[in-house]
């Protein structure tokens, strides 16, 4: 699957949506997406899986960890594509942390996947908790980077589609956006 064919599900499913939009970063942006809209569609995840598990396969991952909520549902297609073991980890007290008796062992191989990265905060997260363990990781994959490959990680990062999307300081924001409110969709 091709970064424009990815995009053009995006579209159909109606998980591109235009306005403006208040990130998670505290970012603003006029593209927003929302993930939930294409992954409802077992036919399209099996297809983002599949194709984010052909790029990731000679990593050598044993176990697939994801950031709840965003990474659920690719983690766990992404896993099952590979045969690998998959865990969450989710907010407690509004941190991330490996809860439901997950544990990692120094064997695992740990691919970290989320579905859309801007600053790559879940990330980075999700890559402290799994440093903190005696596991180690070989990779990250999103759906979505929208940073336009500007992040840094110290492991590699695949990505689906890879957009510099516009954003904005919320104290910069451009006359258009600063005309209409907010929307906080969720990720």
């Amino acid at each position: 699957m091709t970064s424009d064919e990815a995009l053009q599900l995006f579209r159909e499913t109606g998980a591109l949506l235009n306005g403006h939009f208040l990130l998670r970063s505290g970012l603003h942006s006029r593209e927003f997406f929302q993930c939930a809209q294409a992954l409802q569609q077992m036919p399209i995840v099996e297809r983002f899986g599949r194709a984010i598990a052909e790029q990731v396969k000679d990593l050598g991952a044993t176990t697939v960890v994801a950031p709840a909520m965003g990474g659920l549902v690719i983690g766990q297609e992404i896993a099952r594509q590979l045969g690998l073991r998959y865990i969450f980890v989710e907010k407690e007290n509004g941190s991330l942390v490996m809860r439901r008796g997950f544990k990692l062992s120094p064997d695992e191989k740990v691919l970290i996947t989320e579905d859309v990265v801007t600053k790559g905060g879940r990330v980075q997260e999700t890559i402290d908790i799994v440093e903190s363990t005696p596991a180690s990781i070989v990779g990250i994959t999103v759906l979505v980077d929208r940073s336009g490959g500007n992040l840094e990680f110290n492991y590699p990062l695949k990505s689906l589609i890879q957009m510099n999307v516009e954003t904005f300081d919320p104290d910069n924001l451009p006359a258009d956006l600063r005309e209409s409110p907010a929307i906080k969709p969720g990720s």
